[in-house]
């Protein structure tokens, strides 16, 4: 009885708690302003309203805007236009999001210099396979990301073994260390890793530390910073979270990124959380996956981490002192091919992890295997995934079995259907939860990082993954895939049929509001 008081009592007077009360405050405020109004200026209101709603619906028509958020502000402009034009013209004239924004494409100018793709390498690269030049040439000259040859890969098929891998490496760390995650949780994943930590500083180590601000409402607490920070590590918290109304806060560091000595580096989708290395069980079975970097091609996952480093700060940044300077050759990894890390952010018009799924998919000769815990879809990557399979591609996507999310599993069962009847082969994991973000095709490229397929990887987050062409490592994707696939069920129209009507309707009625998720 007293574990429930406690419980309850830390519900009531918690962090997240608190911050709905505070938001919903302001809302109340909002609108309870607008029921105040008399007669009179209800009607100039709505004139005034109106004449503006006009204006935005031209506006949203003729913006680049993807088709399903324009769907929904259309909807909530139509429907309230009241609430639907002010809110919209609020999220527009942020000065945080404008800010951040202007932050980023600084330090993309600044940096570069060091983003450059050597001649020897393009060379190579336009020999050895013509066909991905064209990806790459969008990578560097969109995106900023330059292509490397001659880096050497790992990858690992479960949280657990990337935790091994990461513990030896950061072992040997000699000059600095930067970590940047999404989620940090106590336990002893993040023990384990933070007493290596500790000790290397005491050798003279440089080490960093940035985290998303969610971990502000659940994980840690808001002194976290000042913790490490006693400890010798710097520490800073990506936009922590406030109970005031603003957007910039919908734009997560949803990346996972740890560089070493400027030669070593780590991405996939797994945390630093015990649920990530199975150590405790939320939802069954955690399955994950995460590569390992060694060679030039970890500067630009340097780089990464500094752009989100740096976006909140002036000082000037000495990115020599951590550009790649040799390494021995390591026999434990895979060498050969070629392999882009590449980041996504949500403030400029590309959106670079869709392009590059939708790249693979359209360009495969004979599968696309797919893992991804989550799936919302618009329109144009759903024809994508359809007509892959119509066109003879064995398209096979693996999805959670037992989701961390209850209304992102309604929302992804009201894509079954379509994508079934089209072709597109369906699996869920019966043992747990799968956290992997993987695509494999042809037996000769992959992607491995933190992009799901949903709208909040495609346009609301901050992303990072490693796109591999040719290197033998693209086998252990495939390998790993099949071997995932033995413990799945395939999904039918018939699994599709049965499932409970509130569910059904609660999915439907989630796409109304799906960009948002």
């Amino acid at each position: 009885m007293g574990e429930r008081i406690r419980g309850l009592w830390k519900v009531l007077f918690g962090r997240t708690t608190i911050f709905v009360f505070l938001i919903l405050i302001q809302l109340t405020v909002i609108i309870g302003g607008i029921g105040l109004l008399g007669m009179k200026e209800i009607l100039i209101a709505n004139y005034v309203v109106g004449v503006l709603a006009i204006i935005v619906l031209i506006y949203l028509i003729n913006n680049r805007l993807n088709s399903s958020f324009k769907l929904m502000w259309i909807i909530l402009i139509v429907a309230t236009p009241l609430i639907g034009v002010p809110f919209f013209l609020y999220t527009r004239l942020q000065p945080g999001t404008r800010y951040i924004a202007r932050r980023v494409d600084e330090q993309i100018n600044e940096q570069r210099p060091w983003l450059l793709p050597e001649n020897d390498t393009v060379d190579r690269l336009i020999i050895d396979s013509g066909n991905e030049y064209g990806l790459f040439k969008y990578m560097y000259e969109e995106a900023h990301y330059p292509v490397y040859d001659g880096c050497g890969l790992e990858y690992y098929p479960f949280g657990q073994n990337k935790f091994e891998a990461l513990l030896r490496e950061l072992r040997k760390a000699e000059r600095f260390i930067f970590l940047e995650y999404f989620i940090i949780g106590k336990g002893e994943m993040w023990g384990e890793v933070l007493k290596i930590l500790r000790q290397k500083v005491k050798e003279g180590v440089e080490v960093r530390v940035l985290y998303d601000g969610t971990n502000t409402m659940l994980r840690l607490p808001k002194s976290y910073p000042n913790v490490l920070r006693a400890w010798g590590i710097d520490c800073r918290v990506f936009s922590p979270m406030k109970p005031v109304i603003t957007t910039h806060q919908n734009f997560r560091d949803h990346r996972k990124i740890v560089v070493i000595d400027g030669h070593t580096a780590f991405t996939g989708g797994v945390n630093l959380a015990d649920e990530y290395i199975n150590r405790t069980s939320r939802f069954g079975v955690w399955k994950d996956s995460a590569v390992m970097v060694k060679g030039k091609a970890v500067n630009s996952f340097t780089l990464m981490f500094l752009q989100m480093w740096n976006m909140k700060s002036k000082n000037p940044e000495y990115y020599n002192r951590y550009m790649f300077k040799g390494m021995e050759h390591d026999e434990n990894v895979s060498y050969g091919g070629y392999v882009v890390p590449y980041g996504d952010n949500p403030l400029d018009d590309e959106e670079v992890g869709k392009k590059v799924y939708l790249d693979i998919l359209n360009r495969a000769n004979k599968y696309v295997h797919i893992m991804t815990p989550y799936l919302i879809l618009d329109e144009e990557m759903t024809n994508s995934l359809v007509f892959a399979a119509q066109r003879g591609i064995d398209v096979k996507l693996i999805m959670p079995h037992i989701p961390d999310k209850k209304y992102a599993y309604a929302l992804a069962r009201t894509h079954y259907a379509e994508l079934i009847r089209g072709g597109v082969k369906i699996y869920e994991y019966l043992p747990g939860f799968v956290h992997a973000k993987n695509f494999v095709s042809d037996d000769e490229k992959a992607v491995v990082g933190t992009i799901n397929l949903d709208f909040r990887s495609f346009f609301l987050h901050f992303e990072c993954a490693a796109y591999i062409w040719g290197n033998p490592v693209v086998e252990d994707v495939e390998a790993d895939f099949a071997e995932t696939l033995k413990d799945c069920q395939r999904i039918t129209l018939k699994h599709c049929k049965e499932l409970p009507l509130y569910m059904k309707v609660y999915g439907r009625a989630l796409r109304l509001i799906a960009p948002l998720m």
